[in-house]
């Protein structure tokens, strides 16, 4: 959390900005989530996909894909009067992931986007973000051409811990993705306040 202070002289109290981290798998949407909804040209640290990269990067389902980012995007986007999120889309190839743990330092949440067509690709942001404690919601990319399933459907096929929210979304749109971070901003919420409960209790 990062708090933005004011000067002191209007009396009003000093805004709040909130990290919030963008993750999943190759393709999927983190870079487009991120400049959809932000109200800053988005940083993007895209490259052109190379026949070298090829070897290592599996393309498949996202054959028109020609760009990646190899460190971060980052944009910006006010929830309301006060309280502001910072985006932090993390690169979805694992050859980057020594970047995830600098990335989610101080992050009060994640967003683990899902294509169903690929959805095993979202298992390793899931494992990460179960393992380290960090309150995420799994959102589901609705790709034109991919099977539409409930949340119900893929929360079980991502077995995921009891009261992980899984929304449907269209990372394209600005008002999907904005709530999706609604969504993630009142669960990290939740589980925070329980976990501080839980220490003092």
């Amino acid at each position: 959390m990062v708090p933005e202070h004011s000067d002191g002289t209007s009396g009003e109290t000093a805004a709040l900005a909130l990290k919030i981290l963008v993750a999943g798998g190759f393709g999927v949407g983190k870079t487009t989530l991120v400049g959809a909804v932000s109200e800053i040209r988005p940083l993007r640290t895209e490259e052109l996909l190379s026949e070298a990269g090829r070897s290592v990067d599996d393309t498949g389902g996202v054959d028109r894909k020609a760009t990646t980012t190899v460190a971060m995007d980052f944009g910006r986007i006010t929830i309301r009067s006060g309280l502001s999120l910072y985006l932090f889309g993390t690169p979805g190839q694992d050859r980057f992931w020594f970047l995830w743990d600098e990335l989610s330092q101080g992050a009060l949440g994640a967003v683990v986007l899902a294509d169903t067509r690929r959805l095993e690709d979202c298992f390793p942001a899931v494992d990460y973000f179960e393992h380290r404690r960090i309150p995420f919601v799994v959102a589901v990319n609705c790709f034109t051409d991919a099977r539409t399933y409930g949340a119900h459907e893929v929360s079980r096929a991502l077995d995921l811990d009891r009261g992980t929210p899984v929304v449907l979304c269209d990372a394209r749109d600005r008002d999907s993705g904005k709530e999706v971070l609604v969504r993630l901003v009142e669960y990290a919420g939740r589980m925070h306040t329980a976990r501080l409960l839980d220490s003092v209790g």
